[in-house]
Order: structure tokens, then sequence, then C-alpha cells
């Protein structure tokens, strides 16, 4: 039986699995892939009794001391409550089956063993943040993930835009954890205290401190600015498109960019407790969705319309939680797991059997992949919210609290839902209707062990959502509202309108792209100019290229000369002069100091060279010396 005892080798299994495969991964080899999903099957088998014992009514919550600041203790524990329980099923899940599909697409692969090390490393890092119970080891799982999606993104290092991509994820989600880190400090100033379980009596304690708490609720925020690539720190996604495919399910579906909403749940109560905060949330997020779905309209590589889609949904979940809607933002954090997990690995499974992410070369692979055809449809309903598939509850949530908060973000949000149907579609319609484009391009369907995960979320895709609709009378919502009583109206004119949009936006992406890209060409060129935003990404990129990337690179060329030119040329010319001067120093020593030594030396012994010839022993020669002496004085002295 499990114990709630067991809950901390949850998110150890993956990390040992890391150790073996990072250390024997020369000898184990090819069964690295199974040491891993093994890892991640044992954390399930503990996991998923725990989630059953949450939706029974209970809490699991443990810690211990770390560390003593002062008077205070720091704590490091789990807490599984139903928020937990949520992402935890999804984590395991999505994560597992992603793992089992990676076996497939990554068969053959020079650094296979590493490429799994690397995954299990992300697993245990975000399982670390999910049963977390203060921001402090938060941040410390968070941080893990930041360096697994720089070594995962870059993976194929080899190659300069993987080189380039890694570290550009690095550095931009750096900026939001600077934020995150100095809301931490805010957050201990204000309420002496770091425990998500303590936070919401803390916050009430010093309501009095409204800026304290906006200034906190908004500096928390930047680590989900970052980490789930909202504006404007979401230039990174898109191009972490370089890592392996099954590296780019897991971001978008399973771990990195859900951690960021994540966030903003676990700091809800200083959300809820500051309306400036929730406003910003609420903008950012609305422009974030809209931005993105905008951007994924003329993209034309599969992987990266996926990525801005993800963008997208990502800024829906944060428009929902500043809209007052935490449940519904969660809700479709977990709708969205599955079907754009589904919706990723399709895309792996298209460019294992076509090798191009190019759409322009596609079209007619429905007959040759037919599983990864109709589960990419499905998933494509799903995200375009057709009912009843998971992703048509999880949006109506939203839509509906968007029209509670303000018309404006309930038009904004709308009019993406009914861009986010018609970019799906029109990538639906290129990949796998109409004749072939490219007749050098031989499909075939991918192998079961990459199909089979599909097929499994696929179901997710269709079935996840309703517990959450009123169907099941909003079960899962009243699940996370636990002790606190809820209404659930049903706004029909909310929900006709999404359908509507919803359907709308794949009529015109059949209508447009059903002969292939004329009809779309056309009405390209006929917008010329929103064509160009689009494509140029509102020119995002450049201006922080021309902004900050160009002027710190004048910067650092400026600082190098200097450092070149004056600081080394003072060193190296310090340097030319003491050696010049120990030459100096070395010629007067050897040849004045050690020349008058050896003169001295040289004389003296001479001198005794020459005494040493009277020196013979004998007695006559001394009185012959004596006499001769006397002699000599003598006659100079008579004279």
């Amino acid at each position: 039986m499990v114990t709630a005892n067991l809950a901390y080798l949850i998110p150890l299994f993956p990390l040992l699995a890391f150790v073996i495969n990072i250390l024997f991964g020369r000898y184990v080899k090819d069964k690295a892939c199974w040491i891993s999903v093994g890892a991640s099957a044992l954390s399930c088998g503990i996991a998923w009794p725990l989630i059953v014992g949450v939706i029974g009514g209970t809490t699991y919550h443990h810690d211990f001391a770390w560390l003593a600041l002062g008077g205070v203790d720091l704590k490091f524990g789990y807490l599984l409550d139903p928020l937990a329980a949520t992402l935890l099923f999804v984590v395991t899940l999505v994560g597992t089956l992603i793992q089992i599909y990676a076996i497939g697409y990554m068969k053959g692969e020079a650094r296979f063993s590493r490429f799994f090390a690397y995954l299990s490393l992300f697993m245990f890092g975000m399982l670390g943040v999910v049963i977390s119970d203060n921001f402090l080891l938060f941040f410390m799982c968070w941080e893990v993930m930041g360096l697994c999606s720089y070594l995962l993104i870059g993976f194929y290092s080899e190659k300069d835009s993987a080189a380039n991509a890694c570290k550009k994820a690095f550095l931009t989600t750096r900026v939001g954890d600077v934020g995150f880190l100095l809301g931490i400090l805010a957050l201990f100033t204000l309420a002496g205290t770091l425990s998500f379980a303590e936070l919401h009596d803390a916050v009430e304690l010093n309501r009095d401190s409204q800026l304290m708490i906006t200034v906190t609720a908004l500096l928390l925020f930047c680590g989900t600015i970052g980490k789930s690539a909202q504006v404007p720190l979401h230039v990174w996604l898109p191009d972490a498109m370089e890592g392996p495919t099954p590296v780019s399910a897991l971001i978008h579906a399973a771990t990195m960019v859900a951690a960021g909403v994540f966030l903003v749940a676990r700091a809800y109560p200083l959300i809820e407790a500051s309306a400036q905060a929730a406003q910003v949330i609420a903008i950012v997020g609305t422009v974030t969705a809209l931005t993105a779905a905008c951007v994924a309209l003329t993209a034309t590589d599969i992987k990266k319309v996926l990525a801005y889609s993800t963008i997208s949904q990502l800024g829906y979940m944060v428009a929902a939680m500043g809209c007052g809607a935490m449940v519904a933002g969660i809700f479709h954090l977990m709708t969205h797991a599955f079907f754009k997990a589904l919706l990723f690995l399709g895309a792996g499974s298209v460019i294992h059997g076509t090798g191009t992410q190019d759409l322009r070369e596609m079209g007619g692979l429905f007959p040759k992949m037919k599983s990864t055809a109709w589960t990419f449809l499905i998933a494509s309903l799903a995200i375009a919210g057709v009912p009843p598939l998971a992703g048509f509850w999880s949006k109506d949530e939203i839509l509906l609290a968007a029209h509670q908060y303000g018309n404006l973000y309930y038009y904004a949000l709308s009019l993406t839902a009914f861009l986010t149907a018609f970019y799906m579609f029109r990538l639906f319609v290129l990949t796998f209707l109409g004749k072939p484009r490219n007749p050098d391009i031989h499909a075939h369907e991918s192998p079961k062990s990459m199909t089979g995960p599909l097929w499994v979320l696929a179901v997710g895709s269709i079935l996840v959502g309703l517990p959450g609709s009123f169907l099941a009378h909003n079960w899962f919502q009243d699940f996370l509202n636990r002790g606190h009583e809820v209404e659930h109206p049903v706004n029909y004119t909310v929900m006709i309108t999404s359908i509507a949009l919803g359907l709308a936006g794949i009529a015109l992406a059949f209508l447009l792209y059903r002969g292939g890209l004329g009809m779309g060409e056309k009405l390209a060129r006929s917008l010329a100019w929103p064509h160009r935003v689009s494509m140029n990404k509102f020119w995002i990129d450049e201006a922080y290229a021309a902004w900050l990337v160009r002027p710190w690179h004048a910067l650092a060329r400026l600082l190098f000369g200097l450092d070149a030119k004056v600081v080394d040329g003072a060193v190296n010319g310090t340097g030319a002069g003491t050696l010049g001067g120990s030459r100096v120093s070395g010629w007067f020593d050897k040849y004045i100091i050690d020349g008058t030594v050896n003169f001295i030396a040289a004389f003296t012994q001479f001198c005794s060279d020459i005494f040493r010839l009277f020196q013979t022993g004998f007695i006559q020669n001394y009185l012959l010396i004596v006499f001769a002496a006397v002699v000599f004085i003598l006659y100079f002295g008579i004279r």
C-alpha cells in the first residue's frame, strides 16, 4: 500500500534514472530508454494512489527544517492538494507517454542514453516543482528545468541554430527568473513565510500593505512571463523547436511552460488581494494569446505553428488567472497538455515519415499515415474548441470568465479562438489533405512505439475535459475549489458564440487551402500589410536586436577594446618595463657586483699563488730569506 511518506520518491526515481544513464550510458546503451520509462512508471505507481487519496478529500503535507536564518526556519517538504494532484496526474501520464514515444523517434541516435538522461532530469525538476510545499524549493526545481531546457534544446549542438536557440532560451528565461527570485525575497519580507499552506493567512494579515502585495505578485509573475513565454519574453519558445520533437512536446505540454501557469496558481492569494496585479496579468495574457495566434497564421514550419499555438494557449491560461478564474486556467492547462502533446508528437510522426518540416512540401499524407492523421485531427478539433472534445469545455470556461471581467478581454480572446481554429486546420489541410506537393517525399507511417502514445493521448483529448463540464456537474471545478461553495453558471450565448467561431475558422481554412496554397497566398497578397506583420512576427526579435542585442554588443566591443588597449596595455607595459629593469639589474649584478667580488677573489688567489712559492717547508730557505731581508734593510738603511 502506498503511503504519503513515499511521496518523496515521486521525483527521486527520475533523478536516479538520470544518474544511471549519464554515468553508465556507455554500458546501458539502448536500454537507457527503459530505465527512464521505468522510473517514470514507478513515479506514476506512487503518485496515482496519492492522487486518489486527494480526490477522496485528503491533503498530504509534510516538511522538515532545512536551514535556520536568524529566528526563522526554512523548511522543505511536499504538499499534495487538489492543485498539485492535478499537475501530478498530467506530468506523470503525459511525461511517460512522451518518453515511450521517444524510444521510436530517437532510435539510432548516437547520444541515445544521454538524451534519456536529460529527459529524466527534466521529469525530476517538474515533479519537484509540482509537489514542493514552498517557493524556495519550487524555485530550485524550477532552475533544474531551466538547465534541462538548455541541454535538450541544444541537444544537436553541432548545429549553429540549435546552439543559438538553447542560449536564447536560457538567457531569456533567466530575465524572468531574476524577477521571480526578487519576488520570493519580497514575499519573505512581507509575510515572513514562503510556505504555500500559510500564504493565504499571511496575505490576509498584511492586507494593509497593498503596494507591497502588488509588487510581490508582479515580481513572482515575472517567472511566469519567462517560463510560460508571455509577451515580451516569448521569443525563445519558437526557437526551442531546434530540439528533438519529444523535447518540444515535453516543454510545450507537460513540463516547463506549464510550470509558469502553476506558479501563478500557487501565488493566487497574492493576486486575489491586488486588483492591479490581476489586471496586469489579464492584459499580458490576452495580448500574448492574440499576438501569437496572429503569427501562427503564416508560419510554414509545422513545429513553429504549434510553438506559436502553445504561446497563444498559455496566454489564454494566464488571462484566465488575471480575470479571476484560476480554476479555469488550470482546467485548460490540463486539457491543453493532452491535445498539445498529441499535436507535437503527431508533428514528430509526420517529420519522421516525410523527412521535412515545411508545410509547403507536404500534402496528401492521410492515406499513407492514417493513425497519425486521425489522432492529429482529434487534437486539432480539441484545440479548436469543437464539442464535446476536451478543449471546448476548458476554453469555454475562460471565455465566460473574460466575459464577466470585461468586454475587451472577451472580444480579444474570442477572436483568438477563431484564429486558433483557422491556423490549426490550415496546418491539418496542408499536411494531410489534397495532393502531394513534393513527389520526392515517400511518406510512411511511424512505428507502433510512436503511434501507440498518439492514440492514448487522443483518448485523453476526447475525455479529459468531461469532469469539468456541466455534464459532470462541474466536478473538476468543485475539486479544485474544495471547501468553497462556487456557482457554475452556464452562459449559452458565450457557448454558442465560441462554437460558431471555431466552426467558422475550420470552414475558412478548408475553403482557402483545400486545393493547396493558391487561394491562401492570393488572400495574403491582398492583405499585404497584415501579412507582413504576421510573417515578421511583429518585428519583436528585430526590436530586441536593435535596442538590446546590438547596443550591448557595441558596449561589449568597446569594453573589450578598453581592456585590450588600456588595461592589457598598462599591464603589458608594466611587464615590459619590469622585464627591461630586470635586465639592467641583472647586468649590474653580474658585471659590477659579482665582477668586483670575483676580482678581489682572483687578486687574492694571485697573491696567494706568489706567496705560496716562499712556503717551502725547508728551514734553510727561511734562513736565506731572513738573511736577504737583513741585508736589504741594512743596505737601504745605511743609504
